[in-house]
């Protein structure tokens, strides 16, 4: 709810400020009729292009896609019922339907040019604050070990006793296992497989072909255009297959 009342306090200012420049030759009228014709359309632009963008941001986030591209399609796509809404109000249900293809693609141009700079800023803005979140130093509870395991996870006697039982994730490498714990690492001649069937009891999962992670051990995740990798309190990154990216939302991970 806070970002869409900034959001629309921003639209807000978009339109007074196209009302004070009166583009597209709406400067002939008075500033009192501008304002009543951009504010209102800047607002009903955010109710169009706003959704279709977290759609696109959907799909993009889905199907492991870059998020620009998806954002300008969408963008392309919000501007045909937008420029229709411009037209009825510009018109006030006065003049006929445009005359040509060429008349009607001004429209639609004149529009776009709009809707596209403000989409770009809204795209900017949520960028930025993904980024800030993601590059944001965690805070102190990020940073606390993940809970004893419990005693019936056999895995964890296979340990070297300076490693302790803090497993943070496993990782294959060839015909052995790597156990990542809070005090090191090592190898282990088994299959992941066979390792993930002894952690009976630890809350964890297979995030990618050979990798198995503790959920607690997760501090942040990082992305950067299809990659997915989770960020463990140890500081090793484990990589997301796009396989599991949409099982591991849906169970509440990423």
């Amino acid at each position: 709810m806070r970002q869409i009342l900034i959001e629309l306090a921003v639209l807000g200012v978009i339109g007074i400020v196209l009302a004070l420049i009166g583009p597209f030759g709406s400067f002939e009228a008075s500033f009192g009729a501008r304002l009543a014709y951009w504010v209102p359309l800047a607002l009903a632009g955010y109710a169009i292009y706003r959704p279709i963008g977290a759609v696109a941001d959907w799909i993009a986030t889905r199907l492991a896609l870059p998020a620009a591209p998806m954002w300008i399609a969408a963008t392309l796509i919000a501007t045909v019922p937008m420029t229709m809404l411009v037209w009825a109000a510009s018109c006030a249900g006065r003049c006929r339907h445009p005359s040509s293809i060429d008349a009607a693609l001004t429209w639609y141009g004149q529009v776009l040019v709009i809707g596209g700079a403000v989409t770009l800023l809204l795209y900017i803005r949520g960028k930025g604050e993904a980024a800030a979140s993601v590059d944001a130093p965690p805070s102190p509870a990020s940073f606390a070990p993940p809970a004893a395991p419990p005693p019936n996870a056999r895995f964890l006697k296979r340990l070297s006793p300076h490693l302790g039982v803090d497993l943070v994730a496993l990782e294959m490498e060839d015909h052995y296992v790597r156990a990542h714990t809070l005090a090191g690492s090592e190898l282990i001649l088994m299959r992941l497989r066979d390792a993930i069937d002894e952690l009976d009891g630890i809350d964890g999962s297979r995030v990618h072909r050979s990798w198995w992670v503790v959920r607690s051990a997760v501090r942040t995740v990082r992305r950067e255009g299809r990659s997915v990798r989770l960020v463990l309190t140890n500081d090793v990154e484990a990589p997301v297959s796009r396989e599991r990216v949409a099982a591991l939302r849906a169970a509440g991970w990423l």
